[in-house]
């Protein structure tokens, strides 16, 4: 392959990419609600020149280009976070911003922003006859924002879609990421016994016993297990919720939140176990469990998961990693990062559930993740397109 001629090609479409991504960011997309960005990519992927389009029953979009045996998908979802704090912004949310150097708007980063990348990394495909034995798959999922993975799991268990390896583009400051902690949305409650609030000791103060629990949970997080790798596992109270027949009233039920993150070597059991087995949590009898996700996708399906998402890492040695590596130095000349996500990915499901090899390339920064002014930057636009461009065919013909 002429890498220089790659990369200058992908400089060739930095005003599409551009225009692209500032068409996405225009429609509102949180999950749930992303029909109309979904058209809008459909549209797109027609324009370029896509060999088959498909929108699933959950209302991912799956664009095909190639006919090879091998088939290598490209993820980027597409749904995003709320604005947050309207008074927090320097622009609007959805109009965005541009200048010679960034894009400002809602998914910008995350991770509209690989959509736009990867539509027209297949365009610089079939401009420059790309192709080998490889079909090449760029999905567009949905509801990652409020269950990642659960796209990837239908389209496993339901679409029958397992592809060789997927590359995922969250952002990665155009660095390569191949691996993440993983993650738990756990419940805790406890129970009590409402009365009048004018005679406390009538009943039993069921916020009394949670508080016991949150006072331990500080000390758990510090004694949780260290990967060299991902780092440490964590946890964090990030919702408290009670029953009370009225303000005069004894608290009859409290119950928690935890977000849970695993690192390497951490099991959901284990996890859960820790919090039962607290000191207060076995005094209170507390019950811990795991959520249940069942919000229907926008075209009306329910596809209930627990809220459990496991850790992933793909040994630096791997066909994938190596392709990427060797994509990155032959493109930009210099040797890449090669690092992992602070934060959660489809990869979850991909790799962490099915163990289908994952490994992250995109543009866009993770700090600007459901961040105010989120921005990425139209030259990361241009980088993530090239290397899109490359990955399939160096993969088909040196790492098979």
């Amino acid at each position: 392959m002429n890498y220089q001629q790659i990369l200058s090609k992908a400089k060739e479409y930095k005003k599409d990419m551009t225009r692209f991504l500032r068409d996405m960011i225009a429609i509102p997309s949180e999950s749930g609600n992303e029909k109309d960005v979904i058209l809008r990519i459909k549209e797109e992927m027609e324009k370029v020149g896509f060999d088959r389009i498909d929108i699933d029953p959950m209302g991912n979009i799956l664009g095909y280009i190639g006919h090879g045996k091998h088939l290598i998908a490209m993820d980027a979802h597409i749904d995003t976070v709320g604005i947050g704090d309207i008074n927090l912004w320097n622009y609007d949310p959805y109009k965005g911003y541009e200048d010679d150097e960034i894009i400002v708007g809602r998914g910008a980063s995350d991770q509209e922003g690989g959509m736009a990348s990867m539509v027209y990394g297949a365009r610089i495909i079939k401009d420059l006859d790309l192709f080998d034995d490889y079909t090449l798959l760029i999905t567009g999922t949905v509801q990652e924002e409020d269950c990642e993975g659960l796209c990837w799991q239908y389209i496993i268990e339901e679409d029958k879609i397992k592809p060789e390896f997927v590359v995922i583009t969250e952002p990665t400051s155009c660095n390569i990421y191949r691996g993440q902690r993983g993650r738990m949305e756990i419940k805790v409650s406890t129970h009590g016994v409402s009365c009048h609030g004018s005679a406390p000791e009538r009943g039993d103060n069921a916020i009394y016993k949670m508080a016991d629990i949150v006072k331990e949970l500080p000390v758990l997080h510090t004694c949780l297990k260290n990967d060299d790798f991902l780092g440490k596992g964590s946890l964090t109270v990030s919702e408290i919720f009670f029953s009370s027949p009225s303000r005069c009233a004894v608290a009859d039920g409290c119950s928690i939140s935890i977000d849970r993150r695993l690192t390497w070597g951490e099991s959901w059991n284990d996890a859960l176990k820790e919090i039962k087995n607290l000191p207060s949590s076995e005094k209170h009898n507390a019950d811990v469990e795991l959520y249940t996700y069942e919000k229907p996708s926008y075209t009306g399906l329910i596809y209930p998961t627990q809220a459990y998402f496991p850790a992933w890492v793909l040994p630096e040695d791997h066909p994938a990693c190596k392709t990427l590596k060797e994509a990155y130095q032959n493109l930009f000349e210099k040797k890449p990062l090669v690092d992992k996500w602070t934060f959660s990915t489809n990869g979850v499901s991909i790799m962490g559930r099915y163990g289908i090899p994952c490994i992250g390339f995109g543009p866009g920064h993770e700090d600007q993740a459901h961040a105010p002014n989120e921005k990425t930057w139209k030259s990361e636009l241009v980088k993530a397109a090239a290397m899109y461009a490359c990955i399939p065919k160096l993969y088909t013909q040196k790492y098979l």
